[in-house]
């Protein structure tokens, strides 16, 4: 060997966004001289700098060189210990290589955001906001979340009320907001609240929105309804105090002699009662008869006219046999579009016709459950959280032609994961954006920018 390392210290700490350095000596031991070529390696190297990177030494003399060790402040630098090494290439024996090794600790941050979508939800008796809660930190985050506002006019049902988050990862929270007292009469009302994620050791980080009830019925028809009312009222007041009094100047004649009653007047047809239904005639067997049969479906015709029932993505799902599948349909202009199947394109991309719903069925993964997102006034929820088995139909978002049309959505499968990739107007293909197994995952246009979706493929 014609060299001798040494590390100092072998073992450092940095936090992320900062840096740290450790010095590497490098004695010649050989009888020549050599240039050693430093090298980074392993999980670290890309952001670790050595500084020289070549150290060139007479024999029996030592070289120092810099390792400054920099990590990123994001969620991709994980905290905890990471083992370092540096590889040492002699010019002159490159087949004597020496590999020291160290450890750097990487210490633990935390950081969380959160966003209400939609900031604002509409309603006459409940509301559906969901709560994005993004882990940018690089430790793992546990929060309960809890819902707050003025007055107590509000009650909370949150769905989980407990979350778990991977660094890097974001989780969803469905919250469903109630009003204690209805509104039954009058115009609408903003009600404030807020969600308030809550971690161990900190400040709760509450998250504003607003409800906005609505009244079940205008303010007119009340006002309507009290004017008819008061009317009505006094005309009957009126009425019991000066109605007039009235009598008959009629008297009871008696019959002559002689004189024939005349008979009373008969009702007319239409006031006549209808004779009562005849009871059907059984008509004789004729099975055992001889003679032409009448073929199958005969008597009034057009059996053969009717036409062929909607092919929706369960029955193309159903089509492929045994194995994981995922077939979809798009419900583009006023149509829905013939089902396509694992990775092929659903809509119109680039056509500017963008996309109202989507008919999702799937095999093989024990089912599928999923939500879309759509623009009313700012963002609101889509359709409720809809599910699926296997080999059944899913479907989210609108036909309807007064609602509009879909910006993003969220899916899982519930065995295995699922991917996608989402086609938004104006822009391109989002890539590909695959699910953790068993959890839901956001696809489609970035939550600030609300631009809908025109294409989509799925794969499982």
């Amino acid at each position: 060997m014609s060299l001798w390392t040494s590390l100092e210290p072998v073992s450092a700490t940095v936090d992320p966004g900062s840096s740290t350095t450790v010095r590497l000596r490098v004695r010649n031991t050989g009888d020549v001289v050599d240039a050693y070529r430093l090298d980074p390696v392993g999980d670290l190297a890309p952001w670790t700098t050595v500084e020289p990177s070549v150290l060139r030494l007479y024999p029996g003399t030592i070289g120092t060189a810099e390792v400054t060790f920099a990590p990123p402040r994001t969620s991709d630098v994980l905290a905890g210990p990471h083992p370092f090494a540096l590889r040492i290439t002699p010019a002159q024996h490159p087949g004597e290589v020496s590999v020291p090794e160290g450890q750097l600790t990487v210490t633990p941050f935390t950081e969380v955001r959160a966003e209400m979508v939609p900031p604002t939800v509409k309603g006459w008796f409940r509301g559906r906001p969901q709560l994005a809660v993004d882990n940018l930190g690089n430790t793992g985050v546990t929060a309960s979340l809890s819902g707050n506002d003025t007055g107590d006019r509000l009650s909370y049902d949150i769905e989980p009320s407990t979350l778990q988050i991977e660094p890097g990862r974001a989780a969803f929270v469905r919250a469903t907001l109630r009003p204690r007292q209805v509104t039954w009469f009058g115009s609408r009302q903003e009600l404030p609240y807020s969600l308030a994620v809550r971690r161990s050791g900190t400040e709760p980080m509450d998250v504003p929105g607003t409800f906005v009830q609505r009244g079940v019925l205008p303010g007119w028809p009340a006002a309507c309804l009290g004017l008819v009312l008061a009317v009505t009222i006094a005309f009957v007041t009126v009425w019991l105090t000066y109605r007039p009094q009235m009598q008959t100047m009629a008297q009871e004649k008696p019959q002559e002699a002689g004189k024939v009653v005349p008979n009373s007047p008969s009702p007319p047809a239409g006031a006549a009662p209808s004779e009562p239904p005849k009871e059907p005639e059984e008509k004789p067997d004729t099975s055992g008869d001889e003679g032409p049969e009448e073929p199958e479906g005969g008597g009034g015709g057009g059996g053969g006219d009717e036409e062929p029932a909607e092919r929706t993505a369960a029955d193309a799902v159903g089509e492929l046999g045994e194995g994981r599948h995922i077939c979809y349909r798009a419900y583009v202009g006023d149509a829905w579009q013939a089902p396509v199947c694992d990775g092929e394109e659903a809509g119109a991309a680039g056509g500017g016709t963008p996309i109202k719903a989507l008919n999702i069925a799937v095999s093989g993964t024990r089912g599928v459950s999923g939500t879309g997102a759509f623009v009313g006034e700012g963002w609101r929820t889509g359709i409720p959280w809809s599910n699926a088995e296997d080999g059944k139909d899913m479907v989210f978002g609108s036909t309807k032609s007064d609602d509009p049309a879909l910006e993003a959505y969220t899916f899982k499968v519930v065995d295995g994961s699922a991917c996608s990739d989402a086609f938004v107007q104006g822009r391109d293909w989002m890539g590909e954006v695959c699910t953790d197994p068993g959890n839901w995952k956001y696809h489609g246009s970035p939550i600030e920018q609300y631009q809908q979706l025109e294409s989509v493929r799925f794969t499982v």
